[in-house]
């Protein structure tokens, strides 16, 4: 491969260097938010199955809270990174306050679904009232941590998409190590602390998540960074910027949304087949967790990046940055893929030092890690063009319309078919629901990608330059 294309493909120096300098610290701040979810699973895994199985079915309004989120932030980054394009520091601010609104907003529709209806909730993952019963003890503490998510979401958006990215990693790193010291304590009843169960990592949890906004928010008030912002401008949002906003986030919201809630369905298909086999999604949804890392952090890259650029009006940069980003990551997952495959027995070993999970759920997490290691290729090929090229570029309706077919229309019924009438075992179940979602939306993503027309500016420069191009 000579020069000229390794770096249209590959990159070169330059590329690497703001590259590393934004993705790796992202990357470590997700890991480390990972590492929530890892602890609660390790540590919780030593009560048994059912705590397990418990704990994952009431983290699923977390999780659909979390793609809701996602949505606006997702949204948000749009307008931040190509404003940021043109230091125009007034529209970032409004769209800061229109984000903060919207997610406080979502976090408290969550807080009363969660707080006032726990049961119908975790009854529609399982009939087991010894499972649901457990999993309301976890829920009705967690809820709390919701307002919190919602604003470490919102201060983190704003200060990645202006390139301070390691603020929220370092906050992130504390809270971490907090949320570890405080599972340990309050579930088992070390260092002093009552002996709590499930209930005990609810609330390592809420202390842990409501650290995180609150030290971002009084640094950021000492170091004067970008979410220092006067109150009084963050909410002057003008009827044409709030129509713009409204425009774009609320079909990124919906794609977030949509494909969170067929992933939470997926989880109801998998609960219906036992808790023991539900569990066993716990520990591979954690797992997955750990391994995307990589991706998130070099997706957001690629947002600020390809976002920046389109904004500026460099439309041809923004382009050889986009191709860089879609050739890499699928490149990157082959190696995470097999990384995976090949360490999965002692990674589940880890979840198992207790003897306490039952040889069902380790065959089922063993069998459906390979499945997920063999198909990751095709995961993260949607993945970066949905979230980091198209919307970095405005375009906010292909991942909503590829969703609806691949997820709502195929998808979720050759899964639901393959589960219940089909009967097939566990694995095979899993793999359908990967292989239907995946396959065609990457070849899709392929073909939108080289249309182009995923370039849509916000900003003036950036539809200049555009319509110089055309």
């Amino acid at each position: 491969m000579n020069s000229t294309l390794f770096k249209k493909y590959f990159g070169d120096r330059r590329f690497w260097g703001l590259t590393g300098r934004l993705a790796l610290p992202i990357a470590f701040q997700n890991l480390l938010m990972s590492s929530f979810a890892l602890v609660d699973t390790l540590m919780v895994s030593r009560l048994g199955d059912i705590p397990l199985a418990a704990v994952g079915m009431a983290g699923q309004v977390n999780w659909l809270m979390s793609m809701l989120l996602f949505g606006f932030c997702s949204g948000s980054s749009i307008f931040i990174s190509q404003y940021w394009g043109i230091k125009d520091i007034k529209n970032i601010n409004r769209v800061f306050g229109l984000l903060t609104s919207f997610t406080l907003g979502i976090s408290a529709i969550f807080f009363c679904i969660a707080r006032f209806a726990p049961g119908a909730v975790l009854g529609m993952f399982s009939d087991d009232t010894t499972v649901t019963s457990e999993g309301m003890k976890y829920l009705l503490v967690a809820c709390f941590a919701y307002p919190a998510t919602a604003l470490t979401q919102a201060f983190s958006t704003l200060l990645r998409s202006t390139e301070n990215v390691k603020l929220p990693m370092y906050v992130t790193l504390f809270a971490t190590i907090l949320n570890a010291v405080l599972n340990y304590g309050l579930i088992f009843g070390k260092f002093g602390m009552p002996e709590m169960g499930v209930a005990g990592a609810a609330l390592a949890t809420c202390i842990s998540a409501w650290f995180s906004p609150v030290a971002i928010l009084l640094i950021s008030l000492l170091s004067k960074n970008m979410l220092r912002i006067p109150i009084r401008e963050a909410f002057s949002f003008n009827r044409e910027l709030f129509s713009e906003y409204i425009r774009k986030c609320t079909p990124v919201t919906l794609n977030e949304g949509m494909w969170g809630l067929g992933t939470l369905l997926y989880n109801v298909i998998f609960g219906r087949l036992g808790y023991e086999y539900y569990a066993a999604v716990t520990m591979y949804r954690t797992i997955e967790g750990i391994s995307f890392v990589f991706f998130v952090g070099l997706c957001n890259a690629c947002c600020i990046l390809v976002g920046k650029s389109i904004g500026a009006g460099r439309i041809d940069e923004a382009v050889t940055n986009a191709r860089r980003f879609a050739f890499i990551v699928p490149l990157l997952s082959l190696l995470v893929g097999v990384t995976v495959i090949l360490l999965r027995a002692p990674i589940i070993g880890l979840f198992d030092m207790s003897g306490t999970i039952s040889e069902l759920t380790r065959n089922a997490v063993y069998g459906i890690l390979f499945v997920y290691g063999a198909e990751l290729f095709f995961r993260n090929i949607p993945y970066i063009q949905i979230v980091g090229i198209f919307r970095s570029g405005g375009d906010i309706y292909s991942g909503m319309r590829y969703d609806i077919l691949c997820v709502w229309l195929i998808s979720l019924p050759l899964t639901a078919l393959s589960a219940f009438v089909l009967k097939l075992p566990f694995v095979a179940v899993f793999a359908v629901m990967l292989l239907a979602e995946d396959s065609l939306k990457a070849l899709l993503c392929i073909r939108r990608f080289r249309s182009r027309k995923w370039i849509q500016p916000v900003t003036d420069e950036g539809r200049r330059a555009l319509a110089n191009q055309n």
